[in-house]
């Protein structure tokens, strides 16, 4: 059998692959970009949110999430869940309906699309015609009403979606009574608003775009009162007693109408503009809710004066003598009130209001004092500011979760204590395994500690680095105070803010040691902050350093922006981690790479011009190298000057184009007559432009010039404990890669611990290797005897790793973006290596070893390399032998800032960016999976509701009936015939019978 298996094919060995690796993209966490439409059931307690990319989520509970997808990629318009069903309503752009269903699969809930549909009109009719506007589900759940541009109303029938033509509303028969002299000023025009009567059901509300309001019985068909408005409609509510409804208008005001048994013609209680005389924006929506206490709550979207806050995204509460304008720093989508939805209730007592915005979703506590807004467990607002970088740390120490958990607690004083209202559906996901930090970098200068162990992402602590800096904003400033007689009585909310004070402030790299909790924190202007977690709130003086990266050469001339100002004297920190030294790099240029080793308490730090090593213990930098080649111009642009740095990267690659001709001209010799050479050369210009139109699936390895730019770009920084001078002694050790394939080897010589403080750290350069083909080196790592990565610091300290084996030979893993090259050590002479670009056409952007635990034993686990490609395939590579193992597609080739943001963690997950605001999560392990597994039971419905829905069908059933459609109305006898006979014992016996004489 032996000569029939593939070379290299071990079965063994494809077995265990399938036990430890295994795709799967799992949850998204963040924000909804761009989000178009909400929905929200108070039956499920579900909320629902549609995406202009034709995506719908359902959120309840903290891990009660589903994810859909319309296959048009279309706008989602409106979102409407069915009463007391599993199922909801969406409308899309493309005027089509789309029918939605929560159903039980292997014991967790899915979401499923059931049915779509589009209204089609007669033939020869407008677009418009058809093309809805509101939308209706009838608390029978067995039609829905579809308002329209051409002022008809359609009736579909559920779940089939067939239209009911006989029970069409059109507006010839609905302006029947109305007055002719209002008839001929206005037209009905476009449906505007369709609400059920709150207590008839047999009654709909019907509101036109240029004012009028019918109310319209459907079991006799006709109007029965006319609401004559005199401004442009925007949207209606009832009151919850039937007896009045509120309309909202284009010119912001609001008018209460009475409903009178009688027929005579209705005349508004009261018009009110609450932010006039002056024009005002529309009132887009509007919520009326009763108290015990007899004063109302009036919630409305808009109505700002237009000259001054016409720019303002605002809802107003009013209650009794109480008003506040609630300010969003985004366009407001929709909002929703959470009240008492018992039929039996007498009032709506409303307890929240959750809103919307284009950017982030705010939720306001209605029933304490002040109306403080309630801290989401999920959808956060990740892009609040933007992300400038990602750091994932996993199997969190309790004692520092508890610690970072406590500074956050602190932070949070001005929320609300309110259970989170969304609560529908039960989160049957087992329990996360541990405890992980995913840390974002932003571009206001702060760091966001996230609660990564689960399905939802959890803020718990916001670091600032803004106090130690003087910029043009003052930390203390507080937005939201307000003067007494300040009008209209704004207040911001939400915590998006898109803007920084000074892109300066950038984080760019971010490492913390979870063990001896120090953090070091890297900006866009060479500031390298290293902090420690306090628990107390604290004041001091914040140590300076700086490091001269250049070493006063001679000839470089720094064209990029300055470095930040520090503050003079004490600085108040808040509890939490709180910096003590701030070191410098001169030229103030972003730093590319960072490291920290808290057992030596030492922090490497590296730029586009060099690296440095500081002593965070002494305050004291131990040594600076200048990696800047003399061509290397562009290095000292900076980030933030606008430079001709296309022109250049262009010339540069025309010219190694150029070199390559040349040098594959010389490799075909000189021999020959100038025909040949002619041909060759044509030859060789053909297949160049072949080779280019067909990059990067097939590239060769190309030496690159030191010419090239950015070649001194530190691109990484690693240390080590291993043997670097000889084979017979250790000893600690700084490695350095740059973008010119150059890693340079430092050896360090700490001080035992009693001598700490009084003898400094030395270092020496020990090794400067030059990979021959000069790509960037990316990521470096020292196998031990046992070809096992070395620990992280303290991790064996803490007995939570093996100690490494000092007895074998030591290995260096240098990886760089077109090939894995394996060193033995001290000699650093090649062992082994993986020609990646040359074999697979793409180039590594990033790498880091992870380990793969079996699922089907806890004995068995191994580290392998998770490898991310400029392709957007993940590519898992085992140690030490570098063989490929399998490869995944995770992220589209073009979406290279999702590429970009990619960050894996230390168990075979990973986290990218799907957009601004969203980030996508993904496993390759088997064993270590967190994704959404949750049920949505079908809660019990009153029987006040049965009592309800019956009434409001009657005339529907008795007119199909009538109509000959008896269909539906056959199939419902017959399962009420086949559930009757199943429950009878005798004819359950004579089955059986049957049965087993047929047997």
């Amino acid at each position: 059998m032996r000569r029939f298996l593939r070379p290299g094919h071990d079965p063994v060995r494809e077995r265990l692959k399938r036990d430890l690796f295994q795709f799967n993209k799992t949850v998204e966490h963040g924000f909804p970009h761009q989000p178009s439409a909400l929905g929200y059931s108070p039956f499920l307690r579900l909320m629902a949110i549609g995406t202009r990319s034709g995506a719908i989520k359902l959120y309840g509970a903290p891990g009660v999430e589903f994810m859909g997808l319309h296959e048009e990629n279309n706008t989602v318009m409106q979102i409407h869940f069915i009463p007391d069903q599993c199922q909801l309503v969406t409308l899309l752009d493309d005027n089509s309906l789309h029918l939605w269903s929560l159903k039980q699969h292997s014991g967790a809930s899915e979401l499923r699309e059931e049915h779509r549909f589009t209204l089609k009109g007669p033939p020869g009719s407008p677009p418009s015609a058809t093309q809805i506007t509101a939308v209706l589900p009838h608390s029978s759940r067995e039609v829905l009403y579809l308002g329209t541009e051409s002022g008809n109303i359609f009736v579909v029938e559920l779940p089939s979606f067939r239209a009911l033509e006989d029970r069409t509303i059109t507006s010839e028969a609905v302006l029947q009574r109305v007055p002719e002299d209002y008839c001929n000023r206005r037209s009905c025009e476009l449906v505007e608003a369709l609400r059920e009567h709150p207590k008839n059901p047999d009654q709909i509300l019907i509101g036109y775009s240029r004012g009028l309001i019918v109310l319209w019985d459907l079991q006799n068909n006709k109007a029965t009162h006319h609401f004559l408005g005199s401004q442009q409609l925007e949207n209606l509510y009832w009151q919850r007693d039937g007896s009045k409804f509120i309309s909202c208008h284009y010119d912001g005001s609001y008018t209460q109408w009475p409903v009178s048994s009688d027929n005579r013609q209705p005349e508004p209680l009261e018009n009110i503009v609450p932010y006039g005389p002056f024009p005002c924006k529309a009132i887009s929506k509007i919520y009326w809710q009763t108290t015990k206490n007899g004063l109302p709550y009036i919630v409305f979207q808009g109505g700002m004066p237009r000259a001054s806050y016409g720019d303002r995204h605002s809802i107003s509460v009013v209650h009794g003598s109480q008003q506040t304008a609630f300010d969003f720093t985004s366009r407001v989508i929709d909002f929703f009130i959470i009240f008492s939805s018992e039929p039996t209730a007498e009032f709506d007592d409303p307890s929240a209001m959750v809103v919307l915005a284009e950017e982030e979703l705010v939720v306001i506590d209605l029933k304490t004092a002040g109306w403080p807004a309630v801290h989401p467990p999920y959808l956060a607002s990740l892009h609040c500011s933007a992300i400038t970088c990602s750091h994932h740390v996993s199997n969190i120490p309790l004692k520092l979760w508890e610690r970072i958990i406590s500074a956050g607690s602190k932070q949070n004083i001005h929320y609300s204590n309110m259970p989170w209202p969304i609560d529908g559906g039960t989160n049957i996901a087992p329990d996360p395994p541990q405890r992980d930090l995913l840390l974002t970098g932003h571009e206001d200068g702060t760091v966001r500690f996230w609660d990564a162990s689960g399905v939802c992402l959890h803020l718990l602590y916001k670091l600032s680095t803004v106090r130690v800096f003087l910029t043009d904003a003052d930390p203390n400033d507080n937005m939201n105070t307000l003067g007494e007689d300040e009008w209209p009585p704004l207040r911001k909310v939400g915590t998006f803010d898109p803007y920084s004070d000074d892109p300066r402030l950038g984080i760019q790299k971010i490492y913390l040691c979870k063990y001896s909790g120090y953090l070091a924190v890297a900006g866009t202007a060479g500031q390298v902050l290293v902090m420690e977690l306090n628990d107390e709130d604290a004041e001091h003086v914040v140590d300076h350093a700086e490091a001269d990266l250049l070493q006063d050469q001679e000839g470089y001339r720094w064209k990029g922006h300055e470095k930040l100002k520090t503050r003079d004297g004490p600085v108040r920190f808040e509890a939490g981690f709180q910096p003590f030294v701030l070191v410098q790099c001169q030229p103030p240029a972003v730093v590319t790479s960072l490291a920290l080793h808290s057992e030596w308490k030492l922090v490497a730090f590296g730029t586009s011009h060099g690296f440095g090593l500081f002593d965070h213990q002494q305050k004291r930098l131990v040594f600076v190298k200048c990696t800047l080649h003399p061509s290397d111009q562009l290095a000292l642009e900076g980030p933030l000057s606008r430079v001709k740095s296309l022109k250049k990267s262009l010339r540069q690659s025309f010219r190694r184009i150029r070199r390559s001709r040349v040098s594959s001209r010389k490799r075909r010799g000189g021999s020959g007559n100038a025909s040949e050479v002619q041909e060759a050369n044509a030859k060789f210009d053909q297949d160049a432009l072949q080779e280019m139109e067909l990059a990067p699936v097939q590239r060769k390895i190309e030496a690159r010039s030191a010419e090239d730019s950015f070649t001194g770009f530190v691109r990484t920084l690693y240390f080590a404990d291993t043997f670097l001078r000889d084979s017979s002694r250790h000893c600690p050790s700084l490695w350095a890669g740059t973008n010119g394939g150059t890693v340079y080897a430092f050896c360090l010589r700490v001080p035992p611990a009693e001598r700490r403080m009084d003898e400094p750290v030395r270092a020496e350069q020990a090794k400067e290797i030059q990979l021959m083909h000069r790509a960037p080196v990316v990521g470096i790592l020292v196998l031990d005897g046992r070809s096992t990565p070395l620990p992280e610091p303290l991790e064996v300290a803490h007995d939570l790793s093996k100690s490494p084996d000092m007895q074998g030979s030591h290995q260096l893993l240098v990886v760089s973006e077109e090939q894995f090259k394996v060193f033995t050590l001290p000699k650093v002479s090649s062992k082994l290596k993986l020609k990646l670009t040359a074999l697979e056409g793409c180039r590594v952007r990033k790498v880091t070893v992870a380990n793969f635990g079996s699922c089907k034993t806890d004995d068995y686990s191994e580290n392998d390399l998770a490898v991310l490609t400029n392709l957007g395939d993940i590519q898992i590579i085992s140690l030490p032998f570098l063989k490929l193992q399998i490869r995944y597609p995770c992220i589209r080739k073009e979406d290279v800032s999702g590429i970009a943001s990619c960050v894996f963690t230390k168990y075979g997950q990973g986290f990218y960016l799907i957009s601004p605001s969203e980030f996508e999560r993904f496993s390759l392990s088997t064993k270590w999976l967190v994704e959404p597994r949750c049920v949505v039971d079908m809660p019990e419905v009153t029987s006040n509701n049965h009592v309800h829905n019956k009434s409001g069908m009657e005339n529907a059933v008795r007119k199909s009936r009538s109509s000959g459609d008896y269909g539906e109305d056959e199939r419902k006898s017959g399962r009420l015939m086949e559930h009757a006979l199943l429950n009878d014992e005798k004819v359950l016996k004579e089955i059986q019978s049957t049965l087993e004489g047929g047997r």
